[in-house]
């Protein structure tokens, strides 16, 4: 459910530029699908994982997915400050995780 809510988010903030500030309908339709499809997801996953680490996860892998799509869809240039950026936001996330379920095993 917490990929499903990352491409959510994904989907419905590449629509952004395309709703032109909310004033095509298509987009900002589509926009508010995922956008709300992305929450309702988030509320499984706070079943079994910390809010904290759901929304380091959600966020991270979204700004990294983005940043990539951005730059293939919309022509957006990556320097290597953002590329080093990135390259810390997704071993974060994988720290997080990885010691997270560690945390995890010991209950069951």
């Amino acid at each position: 459910m917490l990929t499903l809510a990352i491409i959510f988010e994904v989907a419905g903030t590449m629509l952004l530029p395309l709703s032109q500030n909310f004033t095509k309908f298509l987009p900002t339709f589509g926009l508010t699908i995922f956008y709300v499809g992305s929450f309702y997801c988030l509320t499984f996953t706070l079943k079994l994982i910390p809010i904290s680490i759901v929304y380091a996860t959600w966020s991270g892998m979204g700004i990294f997915l983005i940043t990539i799509l951005g730059y293939f869809i919309y022509r957006q240039t990556i320097n290597w400050q953002v590329a080093v950026g990135l390259i810390l936001i997704i071993t974060g996330v994988f720290l997080v995780n990885i010691y997270t379920l560690s945390d995890y095993e010991k209950f069951f």
